[in-house]
């Protein structure tokens, strides 16, 4: 089986490992990718496990088991990974996971994660929205009933904006 991580890898030599317990994460992100594969097994004790000690209390466990249940997962995506790393004791890892509900409405959760050491081994930690940046036009937008820009004379519409 394809592991569900976003890697090219069987999950038996990817995640598995991770999952199981025979191996403990290097890195955050590795860490990041098993719980994303841990959610769409419905592995909530590795949820649970691999959630710091100090925050594991706010997990509901039983309201994240049905989300992970009933939702069909279809894409996991790492946008941006910042530290994390062997040597660090913090990371932050940005990440989109796309699923669909029960009703069939698909939705896409994204995410900052934080990740925090303790005793040398990696924790889900904090996660919040990333700050996205809101996209602004340099020029104002030119309506179909304005004027071409190309300066034809012509409306926008019956010139450059004409569906080819």
């Amino acid at each position: 089986m394809k592991c569900p991580c976003g890697l090219d890898s069987e999950y038996q030599s990817c995640c598995e490992p991770l999952i199981n317990g025979s191996v403990k994460p290097e890195r955050a992100e590795q860490l990041m990718r098993a719980r994303y594969t841990a959610h769409t097994l419905a592995n909530i004790d590795y949820i649970v496990a691999t959630h710091h000690p100090h925050k594991r209390d706010d997990v509901d466990t039983e309201q994240t088991r049905a989300w992970a249940e009933k939702s069909e997962w279809l894409a996991f995506a790492i946008n941006a990974v910042d530290a994390g790393g062997p040597d660090d004791d913090t990371g932050h890892i940005e990440f989109t996971a796309s699923y669909r509900d029960p009703r069939g409405t698909r939705h896409v959760h994204h995410e900052l994660s934080e990740f925090r050491k303790l005793d040398g081994e990696w924790y889900f930690y904090d996660a919040k929205m990333p700050n996205i940046a809101q996209f602004r036009r340099e020029q104002s937008k030119v309506g179909r009933n304005d004027p071409c820009f190309c300066g034809s004379g012509k409306k926008y519409k019956k010139c450059c904006g004409r569906a080819a």
